[in-house]
């Protein structure tokens, strides 16, 4: 019993804080006379009548024609990220090559270390070691 009566003195406790904190009368809504419709302040500055945001959007979605500026400078902007595009895909493409390079190098220095060991490890001594067989760099 005693829990429960500590529990409810706490709670009631936290309301009347909460009740008397100015932060309260802030977060309510308001009961005032001013209606959403016609708002007071610095709210008249952001919202505007149903008619004039319309005719606002209706401006907005029409274009004027592009002066030759314009138009000039939008095709430089394309030009110069097409020229952005091809150098980067020319030097990921150069660096694949010289990876590529490096790799068939590797691999053609293993297969002709191998072929040697292959060869050392099978030569009987009987015969001379075929020359014309070898690479010579």
């Amino acid at each position: 019993m005693s829990w429960t009566y500590t529990t409810l003195l706490a709670l009631l406790i936290v309301l009347l804080a909460l009740s008397l904190s100015p932060e309260a009368d802030s977060a309510a809504v308001s009961s005032g006379t001013g209606s959403a419709k016609d708002p007071q302040g610095p709210l008249k500055k952001i919202f505007m009548k149903e008619a004039d945001a319309s005719n606002f959007f209706r401006q907005r979605s029409r274009r004027g024609v592009k002066s030759q500026d314009e138009i000039n400078a939008e095709h430089r902007q394309v030009l110069a990220a097409d020229e952005r595009k091809r150098e980067f895909h020319e030097e990921k493409r150069n660096e694949f090559e010289n990876y590529a390079e490096e790799e068939n190098d590797e691999q053609d220095e293993r297969t002709r270390e191998s072929t040697e060991q292959w060869r050392e490890f099978h030569y009987d001594g009987m015969h001379p070691p075929q020359e014309s067989n070898r690479h010579t760099n």
